[in-house]
């Protein structure tokens, strides 16, 4: 099966991070998958929710949006509605958890580290590359946390990546745009560290149930995607993989890519 844009079914839509893309941010990158683009912008705060003070431990959670020129129809503002829309406040619970999973919070000060996901152009897949972008962001806030020593070390633990995936006329598929998304006939979401440990996995069934055999097609596929997306994530991050204050054991998950050049794809 050749898809419109031209993709093997395994293949992902071209993957760019952009360190530091927002400066007024405490740390930011940009990430574009194919056409989707999100803005990861973390922000310091030095207050915890209630329910962690005395605890000597520090937090981490994320909000979500869709910008309203980010679609062709225009998206109204949540801010006008007085609360976020159902799908929004799920995904941002998403990322939020997605990045708490791989995040020792007692390495932290107490304070609470912002991750805000802006999405700037909509072409599927927007929570996927906002965890793949918010973790970049992150990383980046982590590290500037530790050179003005504010926190007692580096707090990652390894990295995290979400893709979708799912099966469109028959062919299972990695990484949906839009025209795939709306028309496929299983569709997920996979939330997966750059060991390989599973985060979340939210699969749908549109029409017909799938199988076991196509639910396990499906996460090897996701596998592969988040192993090209952590290897796009440690290119991004470049010199301050090598300057994070990374414990030894942490070196196995978190250290730099390399470049596959027969294949011309990066990899962990």
């Amino acid at each position: 099966m050749t898809r419109r844009d031209g993709r093997a079914p395994d293949a992902l839509r071209p993957v760019t991070i952009t360190l530091g893309w927002q400066q007024t941010a405490y740390a930011s990158a940009l990430v574009e998958v194919g056409r989707t683009r999100v803005l990861c912008a973390v922000s310091h705060e030095d207050r915890i929710p209630p329910f962690l003070r005395g605890g000597g431990k520090g937090w981490v959670t994320a909000e979500y949006s869709m910008l309203p020129g980010s679609t062709s129809d225009r998206a109204s503002r949540e801010v006008a509605k007085g609360r976020p829309g159902g799908r929004t406040h799920e995904i941002q619970r998403l990322i939020g958890r997605s990045l708490r999973a791989v995040t020792d919070t007692s390495a932290l000060p107490e304070s609470t580290l912002w991750v805000d996901c802006d999405v700037l152009q909509a072409d599927g897949g927007t929570r996927c590359a906002a965890i793949t972008g918010a973790w970049v962001a992150l990383f980046a806030a982590c590290h500037r946390l530790v050179e003005e020593k504010r926190a007692k070390t580096f707090a990652l633990r390894d990295h995290v990546a979400a893709v979708s995936a799912g099966i469109v006329d028959g062919v299972a598929c990695l990484d949906l745009p839009y025209e795939e998304d709306v028309r496929a006939e299983t569709d997920m979401n996979v939330v997966m560290t750059g060991l390989g440990g599973l985060v979340e996995v939210q699969g749908t069934a549109e029409r017909e149930p799938f199988s076991r055999a196509e639910l396990d097609t499906l996460l090897d596929l996701a596998g592969q995607g988040i192993a090209e997306l952590v290897a796009a994530q440690k290119l991004a991050l470049g010199r301050l993989l090598e300057e994070a204050a990374i414990p030894p054991l942490r070196r196995l998950a978190l250290g730099p890519a390399q470049l596959d050049l027969s294949g011309g794809r990066a990899r962990a």
